[in-house]
C-alpha cells in the first residue's frame, strides 16, 4: 500500500461488500502498523456502521452507494463512513444495556461504536458517521529503520565471528 493520509471507498450497498471494507480497513492499519488490540475495537465499529448504512440508511438498495474517507490525523486515524439515506435521529438513541429496551430496536451497533471508538461524531442528519480512534503506531519509516540497524548488527556480530 502507498503511504496514505487519506484514501476514500465508494461501493454498493450489498452486505456482500463488507470483506471488501474488511480488507480496506486492514491495509490501513496494516500501514500504521495498529496493534491488535486497536484493531479488534476498529474494525468491529466500522463494520457496525457500515452495516447501518447499508440496511438502515440505504435501505439495503444496492443502487445506493456508501462511502469510507478515512484521514490520518495527528490523534489517531478517523475513518466516515456515509450512506445516501435521510439519516435518523442520533441524539435520541435509546441505551441497550436498559432493561426495557427490545432487541429490535436496541441500537446496539451505536452503542458498540460509542464504546469501541474513542471519538464519535454524526453528520449530515446522521447520514454521516466520524468514528476516530486514537493510536500511537510505529511509523513505516522508523519501523524500517529500526530492522535495518538490526540487520546491520547482526552483520557485524556475525563478521566478528
Amino acid at each position: 500500500m502507498k503511504a496514505v493520509n487519506r484514501q476514500s471507498f465508494v461501493f454498493e450497498s450489498k452486505i456482500e461488500n463488507m470483506r471488501s471494507v474488511e480488507k480496506f480497513v486492514d491495509e490501513i492499519c496494516d500501514y500504521y502498523n495498529v496493534s491488535s488490540t486497536f484493531f479488534g475495537n476498529i474494525i468491529v465499529a466500522i463494520t457496525e456502521a457500515v452495516n447501518n448504512a447499508i440496511k438502515h440508511g440505504n435501505n439495503n438498495n444496492p443502487e445506493k452507494r456508501v462511502t469510507i474517507n478515512f484521514e490520518y490525523k495527528p490523534n489517531g486515524l478517523s475513518f466516515t463512513i456515509k450512506d445516501e439515506g435521510n439519516g435518523f435521529n442520533y441524539t435520541n438513541i435509546p441505551d441497550p444495556t436498559d432493561p426495557g429496551s427490545s432487541l429490535e430496536d436496541s441500537h446496539r451497533g451505536i452503542f458498540l461504536m460509542k464504546n469501541l471508538a474513542d471519538e464519535i461524531h454524526f453528520y449530515n442528519n446522521g447520514s454521516s458517521v466520524e468514528l476516530i480512534f486514537y493510536i500511537t503506531p510505529v511509523d513505516q519509516s522508523i519501523s524500517k529503520l529500526r530492522i535495518n540497524e538490526l540487520l546491520n548488527i547482526t552483520k557485524e556480530v556475525s563478521k566478528r565471528r
